[in-house]
C-alpha cells in the first residue's frame, strides 16, 4: 500500500501543508524541518504525483532561463546550476539565448511567444530599467544582474562595486600603481561594467592613486579576443604601461594573459592580472587566474526561491525581493609571485 502525504506528515511530526511546501518548494521551510520531512519521505517511499498537481493548479512545471550568451563560460556554468537546483523542485528548465537583443528580451518578458512557462529567470542586457519596470506581463520573473526593476520584480545580483574594489585593492596592495581596467561597455544598458568601473575607481581614490582615463579600456564584448586587443593597445601607447590589470571578466583576463605572453610581458612579474567570474578555465591556465568568485550556486538557489515564492503566492502577496549573492576574492598565480626558498 502506497503512503500518502498525511502519512509523511505524521511520521515527520509536521502538518500536511508543511510536507506539501517541502515537496513543491512553494515556501521557505526551516532546514531542520525540511530534513525531517525528507527523511520521512524516503522512509515511507512517498512519491507525489507532481504532474497531476501541476495540472490541477494550472501549472506546467516548466520555467524559463534567458541568458545573453550560451557560449559564455560564466552563463553556461550558471545555467547548469539552475538546471541542477530546479530538478530538486521537479521543475524542467527551458534555456533561451537573447544575445542582448532588446526585442528578444521584450518578447520573453511579455510572454508574447506563448505561455508555456510558469516563470522566467532572465539576465537582461538591452532593456533599460524603465522598460523592465513598465513591461506589462502576467509571467512571474526574476531578474539577474544589474538591471534593477525598481522594486516591481524580484532581483538577484552580486555587489559589483564592492567586488571590483576588492580586486583592485588586491593589486594595489601588491605595490602596483599603474592599474588598468579592461571591460567598460558604455553601449550596454545592463550596468555591470559601470558598477565594476566605479569600484575600480573607488579603490584607486582610497589609495591616493590618480585615475587615468586612458587606462580604462572599453570593449565590444567580454571575450578573450577583446582582452587581448585591449592589452595590445595599452602596450603600444607611448609612455608608461600598466603594471596590473583588473579585467571585468575572466575571459577578458585570459585574453590579457595570452597577449602578455606574446609580447614577452611576464605575468605576474611585470603585469599582475585579476579577472571576474571564477570560470573553470581560469583554474587551469598558465598562470592560474586570480579572480572575483561570485557564488553561482547561491545565485541559482536565490533566483529559484524567488520564482517559487512568486509562482505559488496568490495575488502577488509576496513583496519583490532585491537579493545580493555573496562573492569572494580568489588569489592565484596571476597576481602572486612564486615564494622564494628559505634563506634567499
Amino acid at each position: 500500500m502506497s503512503s500518502s502525504l498525511k502519512d509523511v506528515a505524521a511520521r515527520a511530526g509536521v502538518s500536511a501543508r508543511t510536507v506539501s511546501n517541502v515537496v513543491s518548494g512553494s515556501a521557505r521551510v526551516a532546514e531542520d524541518t525540511r530534513r525531517r520531512v525528507q527523511e520521512a519521505i524516503d522512509e515511507l517511499g512517498y512519491r507525489p504525483n507532481l504532474a497531476a498537481r501541476s495540472l490541477r493548479a494550472g501549472r506546467t512545471g516548466i520555467i524559463g532561463l534567458a541568458i545573453p550568451e550560451l557560449h559564455s563560460p560564466y552563463f553556461a556554468e550558471l545555467a547548469g546550476l539552475v538546471v541542477e537546483e530546479a530538478r530538486k523542485r521537479s521543475w524542467t528548465v527551458i534555456i533561451d539565448q537573447t544575445l542582448g537583443d532588446a526585442e528578444a528580451e521584450r518578447r520573453l518578458l511579455t510572454g508574447s511567444g506563448g505561455r508555456v512557462m510558469d516563470g522566467l529567470i532572465i539576465s537582461p542586457w538591452a532593456l533599460t530599467a524603465q522598460e523592465l519596470a513598465s513591461t506589462a506581463r502576467s509571467l512571474p520573473i526574476v531578474l539577474l544582474g544589474e538591471r534593477s526593476p525598481q522594486g516591481l520584480a524580484d532581483h538577484v545580483a552580486v555587489d559589483n562595486i564592492r567586488a571590483a574594489d576588492e580586486a583592485t585593492t588586491h593589486l594595489l596592495m601588491l605595490g602596483r600603481r599603474r592599474v588598468a581596467a579592461i571591460g567598460l561597455q558604455p553601449h550596454l544598458h545592463n550596468g555591470t561594467s559601470a558598477l565594476r568601473a566605479e569600484g575600480y575607481r573607488r579603490a584607486l581614490r582610497r589609495a591616493g592613486v590618480s585615475a587615468r582615463p586612458e587606462w580604462e579600456a572599453a570593449v565590444d564584448t567580454l571575450h578573450r579576443k577583446d582582452g587581448a586587443l585591449a592589452l595590445a593597445d595599452l602596450l603600444d601607447r607611448d609612455g608608461e604601461v600598466p603594471d596590473a590589470v583588473f579585467a571585468f571578466s575572466d575571459e577578458l583576463a585570459l585574453g590579457v594573459v595570452h597577449m602578455a605572453h606574446q609580447r614577452g610581458v611576464r605575468v605576474p612579474e611585470d603585469l599582475a592580472v585579476v579577472g571576474f567570474d571564477d570560470i573553470e578555465d581560469g583554474q587551469y591556465g598558465h598562470p592560474t587566474l586570480s579572480t572575483v568568485s561570485p557564488d553561482k550556486r547561491q545565485i541559482a538557489q536565490l533566483a529559484l526561491q524567488c520564482l517559487a515564492d512568486r509562482i505559488y503566492s496568490p495575488d502577488n502577496e509576496v513583496p519583490p525581493s532585491d537579493l545580493t549573492a555573496p562573492h569572494r576574492l580568489v588569489i592565484r598565480a596571476s597576481t602572486t609571485l612564486r615564494p622564494r626558498p628559505p634563506g634567499h
